[in-house]
């Protein structure tokens, strides 16, 4: 089993459960650490790896509360960065998130080993998860939402496309207004162009750019 874990949840409430299942599973407390924001974890681990004591799990959530200033703002993010620095270590997500197509983008792009969304019984997933990860193995859960057969269909607009073509192509949101400017693209204001990216990622469920650009390269959308 684990020797040293961390949580990275800004829900308090959230941590205590998955403390807990940490507990059922002989994982020691003073062998797991818990942190509200994606900077402090970074943080958490670069120091564990320099005193050669570094974690051997992180779990995540993908979505936090933008209630103070962070380098790393995302879930993905966080995962992001921490392969960079120990891309050996294993990565399970936590998340609200419960739609299978997300947990196979995260697997393909930043080879994430578990995924569990929250939702009834999700302790026993998360067990089930760890013990899994523990002996080496990759889980996802069965809780996942297979199929979007319910879900309607987002129709992304010519505008829409140009904006996530730049986003993809690495050019900073705040570049963007210069861009469309210099293309009569309209609206071009940066409050319009945020405006829009949010109603998107409200209307796809979607945490994050990165989350939304992995989105709509699967899809072909660009």
């Amino acid at each position: 089993m684990f020797k040293k874990v961390l949580i990275v949840e800004d829900h308090e409430s959230v941590s205590i459960s998955v403390q807990k299942s940490l507990t059922d599973l002989g994982i020691p407390y003073d062998s797991r650490d818990y942190v509200y924001y994606c900077d402090d974890a970074i943080k958490r681990i670069e120091k564990a790896i320099a005193e050669n004591e570094p974690y051997e799990l992180l779990i995540t959530d993908l979505s936090f509360e933008e209630d103070t200033p962070q380098l790393l703002k995302t879930g993905v993010d966080l995962i992001k960065a921490v392969k960079e620095i120990q891309p050996k270590m294993k990565t399970l997500v936590f998340s609200i998130e419960n739609r299978a197509h997300v947990a196979q983008l995260l697997l393909k792009e930043l080879d994430i080993d578990a995924f569990i969304p929250k939702a009834r019984h999700d302790a026993k997933d998360l067990k089930l998860a760890i013990e899994a990860l523990a002996n080496g193995k990759k889980y996802f859960s069965n809780n996942l939402k297979q199929t979007v057969k319910d879900e309607t269909p987002f129709k992304f607009t010519d505008y829409d496309t140009v904006l996530l073509k730049l986003l993809a192509n690495g050019t900073a949101q705040k570049d963007i207004p210069i861009y469309f400017k210099k293309h009569n693209v309209v609206p071009a204001g940066l409050s319009s162009i945020e405006k829009r990216l949010s109603q998107i990622k409200t209307t796809l469920n979607l945490s994050s750019n990165e989350h939304l650009i992995a989105y709509v390269k699967d899809r072909k959308v660009i």
